[in-house]
């Protein structure tokens, strides 16, 4: 889902932040993970060892990109800055020019963060069945998948229609940055993402 190799993007076509889609959601995913074994750590020695690992591993990914990352508490928030960005662990505010490079994920969406891994299962099976019968809707039935667990901690199909309508308003183009083909699928995509769990899609996406 990247513009093709051999024609120059446009400026909107371009993506904005130098960190991939696809790391963004592994680092919300490690954050949940972490955050997970932390809650066990009363009655699991090697929790908070878990936890730590997981967060070594969303630094790791995000320094592959040249960024690194944060948990801002205040409003509960994953936030992952261009190394440039920052002296000694501090943000240079005159070091800015494009604020567009930062990336900033709510950890606080409704949901069961203590179920996240057995929802996220449930929703990549939903992928899977989508990539068997549709091949060419993977992508975005992926991208509305990871929305549904990363931000949500919901099963895709429990979405709301508000919900629906910010992935598709929001989410979808300002993080997955889809080719022309994939963003006139996208649609249908979620609805056959829909059919695979046996659920009625909300109205939004037919509207």
């Amino acid at each position: 889902m990247t513009p093709d190799s051999d024609t120059a993007p446009t400026d909107e076509e371009e993506r904005v932040p130098d960190i991939p889609a696809e790391a963004v959601d592994e680092a919300e995913r490690l954050t949940r993970l972490a955050r997970a074994a932390e809650r066990r750590a009363d009655e699991d020695n090697d929790a908070e060892a878990e936890a730590e690992l997981y967060r070594e591993r969303r630094a790791d990914l995000a320094a592959k990109h040249d960024y690194e990352d944060r948990i801002r508490d205040e409003d509960d928030t994953l936030v992952l800055y261009p190394e440039e960005w920052l002296a000694d662990g501090t943000v240079q505010f005159d070091r800015i020019e494009e604020t567009e490079r930062a990336v900033e994920v709510s950890l606080s969406g409704p949901g069961d963060p203590e179920q996240w891994q057995e929802v996220a299962d449930h929703n990549d099976a939903l992928v899977d069945a989508v990539a068997e019968s549709a091949p060419t809707h993977e992508e975005n039935a992926r991208a509305f998948a990871a929305f549904a667990s990363n931000h949500y901690a919901k099963p895709a199909e429990d979405l709301t229609s508000e919900e629906v309508r910010e992935f598709f308003e929001e989410y979808y183009p300002r993080n997955v940055w889809p080719d022309e083909a994939d963003a006139s699928l996208v649609e249908e995509s979620v609805r056959k993402l829909f059919d695979a769990a046996d659920s009625e899609p909300p109205a939004v996406i037919d509207s």
